[in-house]
């Protein structure tokens, strides 16, 4: 019969699976330190320079890739960290 204290995953895949968070946590920081500078956009809110702000401004080459593999990384370190959790 199956309890709570049963394990759901294996230990090994559980070691396995914190390799992959590991990883993923750096790229994730390195990915997001490559981001071009949207913060000081932002900051035109303030200084009443909003009109650029508000453009619709379309991310292209390799802007696009870093945020999409910024997304790509995020839901990996998301279902990691939650597959660990419930092991």
């Amino acid at each position: 019969m199956w309890t709570i204290y049963d394990k759901l995953i294996p230990e090994t895949e559980v070691k396995t699976m914190e390799i992959a968070l590991l990883i993923v946590s750096i790229l994730l920081i390195a990915i997001v330190l490559l981001q071009s500078n949207k913060a000081s956009d932002a900051s035109q809110i303030i200084t009443g320079g909003n009109e650029i702000l508000f453009q619709n401004q379309k991310e292209r080459g390799v802007e696009l890739l870093i945020t999409r593999l910024t997304i790509l990384l995020g839901v990996a370190f998301f279902v990691l960290s939650f597959l660990i959790f419930i092991s």
